[in-house]
């Protein structure tokens, strides 16, 4: 039979903050990016071809790449507010994560493109429309900026829609970039500037891509997420009352969204009821950002199996 003190040994607990990683929902945000920029991107691609600009047909390709990107990233978001099955017990919140992934590598796959063409028409460069050109990109920085302010709310706690922002501000800047590479065409007739600036675009889609690719990766392989303290949670872990050690903490992403954290306590006197284990909850909720808490206490009377740092 159970002792009193065992029954409480394990405790799991969200607190009173149980559901407040819940995913916001920016439906009507990606409805609106959508349609903004593929009516924008079937007309950049037209007036580049007719003014034979590769960096338009280059800032086209990227923003077609956005309506991808932001099709994916609102999937995403819908299937990460699935409720959890007898087999996706945490639900499909991880889905969210490989498509920040997708996205970051489709980019890299655009930048490759964008460049392998620029530097094959830098020593042959074609006639451009300049006013064209400067016109279009013009009107793809209102569209892209505006696209952009959609997501920035949510961009700063949720790498999904994080992708989506940056590809939207990315494309602003290199819109801004067309349309100085049209003004000096323009004034100059090098026209040589049109693809050298589509390696400039190439450059700022990379260096814009590189932080989502290393957060979807580390956050893909079950790292602890970007923005979370491990070593202050388990300083405040280890100096809680009454807790002479801890062993097997994991803290992972459960989505983009919303972090997880297991760990066992060893308490030679453990606490007399449930209240202790929801404290904890709370705090590491409101503290660290941690809303999916389980705590096991133990004794330590007996060698757990995981108390080993190389044991998982």
């Amino acid at each position: 039979m159970t002792s009193p003190a065992r029954r409480h040994a394990h405790g799991h607990s969200h607190g009173a903050h149980g559901h407040a990683h819940a995913p916001d929902r920016f439906d009507r945000a990606f409805a609106i990016g959508i349609l903004l920029n593929l009516g924008f991107v079937a007309v950049e691609a037209g007036y580049g071809v007719l003014a034979d600009s590769l960096g338009l047909l280059a800032d086209a390709g990227h923003n077609f790449s956005d309506v991808f990107s932001l099709v994916l990233a609102w999937g995403g978001s819908v299937l990460a507010r699935r409720s959890p099955s007898a087999r996706f017990t945490y639900g499909l919140g991880s889905s969210s994560i490989l498509v920040a992934l997708i996205n970051a590598i489709a980019l890299l796959v655009v930048v490759g493109a964008i460049s392998w063409e620029a530097i094959g028409r830098i020593a042959a460069p074609p006639p451009v429309a300049g006013v064209t050109v400067i016109w279009v990109a013009a009107a793809g920085i209102v569209v892209n900026g505006a696209s952009a302010l959609l997501f920035a709310r949510g961009s700063r706690h949720d790498i999904n829609l994080k992708g989506a922002f940056l590809h939207l501000v990315a494309d602003a800047l290199v819109s801004a970039g067309v349309v100085v590479s049209g003004i000096a065409i323009v004034v100059t007739g090098w026209l040589w500037i049109d693809p050298a600036v589509s390696l400039v675009i190439a450059a700022v889609i990379v260096w814009s891509t590189w932080g989502l690719l290393r957060d979807a990766v580390v956050m893909s392989l079950a790292a602890v997420p970007p923005g979370i303290d491990a070593a202050a949670i388990r300083a405040y872990l280890e100096g809680l009352p009454g807790v002479e050690r801890i062993h097997d903490l994991h803290i992972w992403p459960v989505s983009t969204t919303a972090t997880a954290l297991t760990c066992h306590l060893v308490m030679p006197t453990p606490p007399a009821d449930d209240r202790f284990i929801a404290g904890i909850a709370a705090t590491l909720h409101d503290r660290f950002r941690v809303g999916h808490v389980t705590l096991q206490v133990e004794r330590g009377e007996a060698p757990c199996a995981l108390e080993p740092d190389h044991i998982v």
